[in-house]
């Protein structure tokens, strides 16, 4: 038997387009071998490889010109806010114009769609749906409070010491106005909602979370990102509480196990008791029931707090 032509490196690594595979100099014959396998029209894969999302996106785009990557699969590329059940999820979707064919392609879901101007962009070789677009796109799948957490992700102040830029994804303005543009998009209106309970403040998905809850129990909205001197650009913050009851609030996530970060957090929190303030810390753990008893024990201690009767007329509508 003949020994297939030994393919170039860059057609070994990952998904590849027959207009690359042809640009090589590989003739259609040597694309029937069986160490290469023909995912969709266009589109090709060394049999030996093992999926991975970039790869797959990238081939994916080149294939399909006019099209861009979207919905979960550019939030995946982008790292951008899932709920756990879609956070390792190797769906590929691939939205179109209106004025080009469906996407009919094996393994890839197609969306027909209207994107005006700025809502894609090309990314490191890839066409992809825009931050605040894919958070559009993705409010008729996630729910409401999903659909906050992501948002709130677009919204947040950086820190540029650490994420090397100082502007948020988006502001507010600019999503209430892409959402005016696409008053027909299936999950408009849950959109809308998001937009609503969106704040500027929330670090993580968990304290979105928690915020939301909160509310929903009948609490006054917390302040979030709560300095202790407002003042102090320095100043030790609270992720989320209230400052006329000095409580203040704060979820450890994860990385917060880290030997260092937890001399930093008990600093942190020294801070806040030596000022008279009463500091709750909550965990992975107090989600696991929706955060029903993390709010029992905010009502508790807002409840045996001390508050001056002027301050108690006016804390139900100011923080």
């Amino acid at each position: 038997m003949k020994t297939p032509r030994e393919l170039p490196g860059q057609l070994t690594a990952a998904p590849f387009t027959i207009a690359a595979a042809r640009s090589l100099g590989i003739p259609n014959t040597r694309l029937r071998q069986s160490d290469i396998i023909h995912v969709s029209r266009g589109l090709y894969r060394p049999a030996a490889w093992n999926f991975e999302l970039e790869s797959a996106a990238r081939a994916l785009s080149a294939a399909s010109p006019g099209a861009w990557i979207s919905h979960v699969t550019a939030a995946r590329l982008r790292c951008q806010i899932l709920p756990p059940w879609l956070s390792d999820s190797d769906e590929l979707h691939l939205s179109k114009p209106r004025a080009l064919p469906e996407v009919r392609r094996k393994g890839v879901l197609g969306h027909t769609v209207l994107a005006l101007d700025g809502e894609v962009e090309t990314v490191d070789g890839i066409r992809i749906s825009t931050r605040p677009r894919t958070w559009l796109d993705l409010a008729r799948r996630l729910n409401l409070p999903e659909l906050v957490c992501m948002g709130d992700e677009l919204v947040r102040i950086p820190r540029p010491e650490f994420e090397g830029r100082s502007e948020p994804y988006a502001t507010f303005d600019e999503l209430r106005a892409m959402v005016g543009r696409h008053p027909n998009l299936q999950g408009i209106v849950r959109a809308r909602a998001a937009l609503d309970l969106m704040r500027v403040g929330s670090d993580s998905a968990p304290e979105t979370l928690l915020r939301l809850a909160m509310c929903d129990a009948g609490l006054p909205e917390p302040e979030l990102q709560l300095r202790l001197h407002p003042a102090g650009p320095f100043s030790p913050t609270a992720d989320l509480g209230y400052r006329r009851r000095r409580l203040a609030i704060q979820y450890d996530g994860g990385h917060h196990l880290v030997a260092s970060q937890v001399v930093s957090d008990r600093r942190r929190d020294r801070a806040f008791e030596a000022a008279g303030w009463t500091v709750l810390v909550l965990t992975r753990d107090d989600q696991s029931d929706g955060y029903a008893g993390a709010v029992a024990k905010i009502k508790r201690i807002l409840r045996t707090s001390y508050l001056s009767p002027a301050a108690a007329a006016g804390f139900s509508s100011t923080i």
